[in-house]
């Protein structure tokens, strides 16, 4: 097998998640394209090394991204993507007319003129049923009519089952030029933790990590008064568990390709605190792990389980809402950004936006890096690539990215949501 790292492009790049997953498996991730100037900046800030298009994918053309990243005239390996789920969602009303469910098109298109030998489209389940079905084959027929071969057995893929101590569904689509064979879609590394009940003994995948192996070494943000007013603080940890000294950059996975970042590993950061009243405290420390708070309806992580499905609130062009955000599994508050982010399967170099607000948009929006990490795998096994360790070590980006405001954010990206 040759040893080199190979190409891709990210469409719908959001703050990253499905980026990093490539990279860990071994890919260059050269271009990203986002229409959120908040996302844009997170990526920019994370990911120093990427091209960030931050233009919506309908202006985007695959020349332009070729000319403006050091992709050139290079071939790429893989296209990849987590368009925008909205439309296809089984949370509320699914509209079939929703604009944004055009929005895959553009990915066919963009493929198109790229010509990668292999793409990828991350969306929820809710693609998959009823009248959104029908959307999903006539991408699949496009595809298969313009050269690419596409899985027509499409799987949902549950992040638990890849090392995500969280229990989320989506759909992958996988797809290859027609001189290139399909890949396999990835097989399971890990059985949920399930508090109370019993676990496969007959299985020989390992536990998945559990709320508490994810966030249990984090300090109590609680405990620092300055996380009232900013989003950092240098901070004692507690002992790690496996999960978690990966997460801090203690160790390194013997299958992590990634390029290594210089960041202190004492500092806490994503977690500004929530300030919540003593009513609600009541209320959230009187709720049974597992269960859901019955007025808000927030659900209370359980310490031996997994995480139930983080889920984005939308932006301000799409009405500011904010979705419910799960309760500590010992602590009366909503969890930080950052315990998110290990639920998500993010190390803690990764940064996120100040606010908890766009953060947890960031978080909730996207895919987790160890599910994308275990696609890109079977990708780069398609390749005939052995994946190396980078010897570069990259510094993270001007921390003034992760501060900046909607407008601010627009203004330097040159880039308005209004086109």
């Amino acid at each position: 097998m040759r040893q080199q790292r190979p190409i891709a492009v990210d469409l719908f790049a959001g703050a990253g998640g499905m980026t990093l997953g490539f990279e860990q498996a071994g890919f260059d991730v050269l271009a990203a394209v986002e229409i959120d100037p908040i996302h844009c900046a997170t990526h920019e800030f994370n990911f120093p090394f990427c091209t960030v298009l931050c233009k919506s994918v309908e202006q985007t053309t695959g020349k332009e991204i070729r000319q403006r990243s050091q992709i050139g005239d290079q071939e790429i390996d893989a296209v990849i993507c987590g368009s925008p789920c909205q439309g296809f969602s089984l949370m509320g009303k699914r509209i079939f007319d929703d604009p944004r469910n055009s929005l895959v098109f553009h990915f066919h298109r963009l493929v198109l003129e790229l010509q990668p030998k292999f793409f990828v489209m991350e969306n929820v389940r809710g693609i998959t049923v009823g009248e959104h079905k029908q959307i999903l084959k006539s991408l699949i027929d496009e595809f298969q009519a313009c050269g690419y071969q596409v899985e027509a057995k499409y799987r949902i893929l549950n992040a638990a089952k890849y090392g995500v101590p969280q229990a989320r569904e989506r759909l992958f689509l996988l797809g290859a030029r027609k001189d290139i064979n399909l890949p396999n879609y990835p097989q399971p590394i890990t059985q949920p933790a399930k508090p109370n009940h019993n676990l496969d003994e007959n299985s020989e995948l390992a536990v998945c990590p559990t709320v508490w192996q994810a966030i249990g070494d984090l300090p109590e943000a609680e405990d620092y008064l300055e996380l009232l007013h900013r989003d950092w603080v240098i901070a004692e940890f507690q002992k790690p568990s496996d999960y978690a000294e990966i997460m801090r950059g203690i160790k390194t996975a013997i299958d992590d390709y990634a390029y290594p970042r210089q960041f202190d590993t004492r500092i806490l950061s994503s977690s500004l605190r929530t300030n919540h009243s003593e009513t609600i405290r009541q209320r959230f420390q009187e709720t049974p792990q597992g269960e859901r708070e019955p007025i808000s309806r927030f659900h209370k992580l359980h310490p031996a389980g997994v995480c139930n499905t983080l889920r984005a609130g939308t932006d301000k062009y799409k009405g500011s809402f904010t979705s419910p955000r799960p309760i500590h599994p010992w602590q009366p508050r909503c969890i930080t950004v950052r315990e998110a982010a290990r639920l998500h399967s993010y190390p803690d170099w990764f940064r996120f936006h100040i606010t908890k607000w766009h953060g947890f948009r960031q978080v909730g929006n996207s895919v987790p890096p160890l599910l994308a990490k275990a696609v890109a795998q079977e990708i780069m096994r398609n390749l005939k690539i052995t994946p190396v360790k980078p010897s570069i070590q990259y510094n993270l980006g001007a921390e003034r990215l992760l501060q900046l405001n909607i407008s601010q954010a627009e203004h330097y990206y040159h880039s308005s949501r209004k086109d």
